[in-house]
């Protein structure tokens, strides 16, 4: 019998070895963390053998095949052993891709992943088709394709999924654009990030679709070195030749395969950086044949994602905008400029290689304040504090909504848009964003 062993026992390696388990594999999980409880019983449940606080080497490079958790990296020991060994890495999506037929839509970008693969699943699902979500948000694909198998799978995919996928096959890919993130991944060496990105389309077909942005310059340089066979559908801000999405004298435009239109303003989602996920998602959805009229009422009363851009409240006039999804540089780019007022920036965290000077112009045009939350914020004193803008230096989140209070006048935005990954103070980008809400709401 094959023995798979999972790396990681989060959403998506407890539902591999859900699917493992059920496709008769000997299967092996083992987590150098604690396993969250609801795991543990997913596991328990199904009788799969688990480990959580070690790695048991014995136990683990006697595997035929390893699925790793995306969170992984490949320079965690035991990782580096099983490749010493030759064992065959894959990811959960391109395990979880062998046991299914169903469509794969499949979107990756540094930014507005989360935002536009949702919009998807809300165009899909307002069309009454059989879709599941998946990838970074939703149920891990390996479990639905386990348990609860759909017609249609809307997938939020990040780099580090892309990294461990080989044979696996889009048949909608998405790619909304690609800026630094993630270089401490990538030794530092944005081609790496770059080519993880692009994996994407690797594998499709004449028979597939491929819809991307036309004004990223990293994009349009890459794709000169690819021989792509499926159908292009790019997408720009204005309308420019090649592209089939645009807006266009208040009107967004989509010209293929079935050109339809509807008054910008109509669109629930605002700013910029909106306009891109919208497109995509509306191209996507009419590639997939819903209706018109489907598409623009779905376009229209989509409600947003947790976390992005997300008001929470008033309090003495100050508006408090929960943006603790932007993990990067380019993501608080689009925050700011989305800004119609003054703006409080609560910026920091982990840092992952940030080259912070794309954002100076924006902050010293809108903000009246910085607020640095960190572990350590020496990189962002030195990068901000000679701008000559009131600066606060905090280390929790109840220090930092206090910095906020007292900085803040009224008529202006206290911005949460931290440009770092939340793992020096935080569980994850969530707990941030859960704890600066609570505070924010008690003063």
């Amino acid at each position: 019998m094959k023995r798979i062993v999972v790396l990681g026992a989060g959403e998506s390696g407890a539902g591999a070895a859900v699917l493992a388990k059920k496709q008769g594999f000997d299967v092996f999980v083992s987590d150098m963390s604690k396993i969250a409880p609801r795991y543990q019983q997913m596991l328990n449940d199904r009788g799969i053998t688990w480990e959580e606080g070690h790695h048991t080497e014995e136990l683990i490079l006697n595997a035929d095949e390893i699925i790793k958790s995306p969170g992984i990296p490949d320079t965690a020991p035991m990782v580096r052993k099983a490749i010493e060994k030759n064992i065959p890495i894959i990811s959960e999506i391109e395990f979880a891709g062998r046991y299914t037929n169903s469509k794969m839509i499949c979107i990756t970008g540094s930014n507005g992943k989360t935002t536009t693969t949702s919009l998807i699943y809300h165009i899909f699902k307002t069309a009454g088709y059989d879709a599941g979500l998946a990838g970074n948000i939703g149920n891990s694909l390996a479990l639905q394709v386990a348990e609860d198998p759909h017609e249609y799978y809307i997938i939020e995919l990040s780099s580090f999924q892309l990294d461990n996928m080989y044979n696996f096959r889009a048949n909608i890919a998405v790619l909304l654009n690609i800026t630094p993130d993630h270089l401490d991944r990538y030794n530092f060496e944005m081609q790496n990030y770059v080519d993880a990105k692009m994996r994407i389309i690797q594998n499709q077909t004449k028979d597939d679709a491929f819809v991307y942005w036309n004004d990223d310059p990293i994009i349009r340089r890459e794709l000169e070195k690819y021989d792509i066979k499926a159908i292009q559908y790019p997408f720009s801000e204005l309308k420019e030749k090649g592209s089939i999405g645009y807006i266009e004298q208040g009107q967004y435009v989509v010209e293929q395969p079935e050109p339809f239109n509807m008054e910008q303003e109509t669109l629930s989602l605002t700013g910029r950086h909106n306009i891109y996920n919208s497109l995509a998602a509306g191209i996507t959805g009419n590639i997939a044949g819903i209706k018109k009229d489907v598409i623009r009422r779905s376009l229209s009363d989509f409600p947003g994602v947790e976390h992005r851009l997300e008001r929470v409240t008033t309090v003495r006039g100050v508006n408090y905008v929960n943006d603790s999804k932007a993990t990067n540089v380019d993501a608080c780019w689009y925050a700011l400029d989305s800004m119609k007022t003054r703006v409080v920036l609560i910026i920091g965290g982990k840092d992952k290689g940030n080259d912070y000077a794309p954002i100076i112009p924006l902050v010293k045009e809108k903000c009246s304040g910085l607020v640095y939350l960190g572990a350590d914020n020496a990189k962002l004193h030195q990068n901000f504090d000679r701008l000559g803008i009131p600066v606060r230096d905090t280390h929790s989140m109840k220090e930092c909504v206090a910095a906020c209070y007292e900085l803040a006048q009224p008529g202006e935005t206290v911005l949460l848009s931290p440009c770092c990954a939340s793992f020096d103070l935080f569980k994850n980008m969530e707990d941030r964003g859960e704890q600066f809400k609570e505070l924010v709401r008690n003063l």
